[in-house]
C-alpha cells in the first residue's frame, strides 16, 4: 500500500508562484513514476506531470511546459510540484498520484495510477 498526502495549495493571484507538495509512505517507490494531475469544476482530470522516482525521466502537459517543474527528494520522501507563471485556466484541484505497474515508460493516463492522494486546491484569480 501506498499513502499520499498532498499539501501547499490555496489562493493565489495571476504571475504568482505555488508549490505543491506530496508527502508518500508506505511503499518503497524507487522503482516507479510519481504524477501530478488537476482537475477543474465540471471537466475530466487532466495530466499535468509525471517523473520516475530517480529523475531519469520526465514528462509534462504542452500546457504547462516552462511553468511547472516536479521533483521528487528521496530524503523526505516527497514529490514537489513548483508552478510559476500561475494563470486562472490553471485553477483545478491538484492530485497526486503513483504509478507502481510499469517500470521504465511513463503514463500520462490517470487509469494507470495505482494511489491518488485526496488532492489539494489551487485558485487563480485574474
Amino acid at each position: 500500500q501506498v499513502q499520499l498526502v498532498e499539501s501547499g495549495g490555496g489562493l493565489v493571484q495571476a504571475g504568482d508562484s505555488l508549490r505543491l507538495s506530496c508527502a508518500t509512505s508506505g511503499r518503497t517507490l524507487g522503482y516507479y513514476s510519481m504524477g501530478w494531475f488537476r482537475q477543474a469544476p465540471g471537466k475530466e482530470r487532466e495530466f499535468v506531470a509525471a517523473q520516475r522516482w530517480s529523475g531519469a525521466s520526465t514528462s509534462y502537459a504542452d500546457s504547462v511546459k516552462g511553468r511547472f517543474t516536479i521533483s521528487t527528494d528521496n530524503a523526505k520522501n516527497t514529490v514537489d510540484l513548483q508552478m510559476t507563471v500561475l494563470t486562472p485556466e490553471d485553477t483545478a484541484i491538484y492530485y497526486c498520484a503513483a504509478d507502481v505497474s510499469r517500470t521504465i515508460s511513463l503514463s500520462r493516463r490517470p487509469n494507470d495510477y495505482d494511489y491518488w492522494g485526496q488532492g489539494t486546491q489551487v485558485t487563480v484569480s485574474s
